[in-house]
């Protein structure tokens, strides 16, 4: 068995297009969706990472203004920033670029931002309503994920899920998401004993651990799913995921690859939610 692959630059291209269409159409009634993202100091990854938003924005047709600050910004700079954004009724979507500087914490930031242009979909209030099951803005790589998944008709109800890492971004929202979809889900993380027992039970394992080819395929069950949200920077330049891929694809049914699996999903679901916000401000 060689597992199909999921490649999420495929997926991301095809919704980008009837964004687009969508994005046309909302213009056409007077509505021009808006992202704003903040972004400080000179950190290379996050910097190439917004240039990509910016790049998908654009072709999507969601206006994207990029505020650049300084590293010294003080956090009251900051947050007086982010109050003026809420206030402004042409913006529908707010992103502070992750990580941030030592001298500003990153929870007082992102319950700074109103729930209703949380696009990043980090607002407690956000994630309490993910947790009740009501509509809202999800986390925009585990939505990435479920969507990936649906894509491929993979089935979530009844089976064994087990996620390998527990951070607030990736790790425990896709967890949640994955009990909306009536999976049983068992978390995996750096203090779980004999966690090669929870993994040859899984159907679906989702490893965001950030550790170059973690997941070996002696621990994975014979056609179980592998979605692989890790990216590795390896000696040579090149970027490698949290999965043995080579060798885990010969036992896995579908897999997916880095790069072109997860990230490109991630900017796509920020695209959604941006819409989705322009669209409940007007009631459309």
């Amino acid at each position: 068995m060689t597992a199909e692959v999921i490649y999420g630059n495929v997926l991301a291209e095809k919704l980008r297009i009837d964004m687009k269409d969508e994005v046309i159409l909302l213009r056409e009634q007077g509505i021009q969706p808006k992202l704003t993202v903040v972004l400080i100091g000179d950190d290379p990854a996050s910097k190439s990472y917004v240039k990509g938003k910016q790049k998908a924005s654009e072709f999507v047709g969601v206006e994207s203004d990029l505020i650049e600050l300084p590293e010294n910004t003080t956090e009251k700079t900051l947050l007086d920033l982010i109050d003026q954004l809420n206030a402004d009724q042409t913006i529908h979507g707010i992103l502070v670029q992750l990580p941030l500087p030592d001298q500003i914490r990153e929870q007082l930031v992102i319950e700074a931002i109103s729930p209703e242009k949380d696009v990043d979909g980090f607002h407690p209030i956000n994630i309490g309503r993910m947790l009740t099951g009501k509509d809202t803005f999800l986390p925009c790589t585990p939505f990435g994920i479920i969507t990936m998944l649906k894509s491929k008709n993979i089935e979530m109800s009844g089976k064994n899920a087990v996620v390998i890492g527990r951070s607030n971004i990736v790790g425990k929202p896709v967890g949640q998401l994955l009990l909306n979809e009536n999976a049983t889900v068992t978390y995996c993380h750096s203090r779980t004993k004999n966690m090669d027992q929870f993994i040859k039970e899984a159907d679906i394992v989702i490893v965001a651990v950030g550790i170059a080819h973690f997941l070996r395929a002696e621990a994975v069950k014979p056609g179980a799913v592998v979605i692989d949200v890790g990216i590795n920077r390896l000696e040579d330049g090149s970027l490698t995921g949290d999965v043995d891929f080579e060798n885990v694809k010969e036992k896995a049914s579908f897999i997916t690859p880095v790069p072109k699996g997860v990230g490109p999903m991630t900017i796509t679901m920020l695209l959604h939610n941006t819409i989705k916000s322009a669209k409940k401000i007007y009631h459309v």
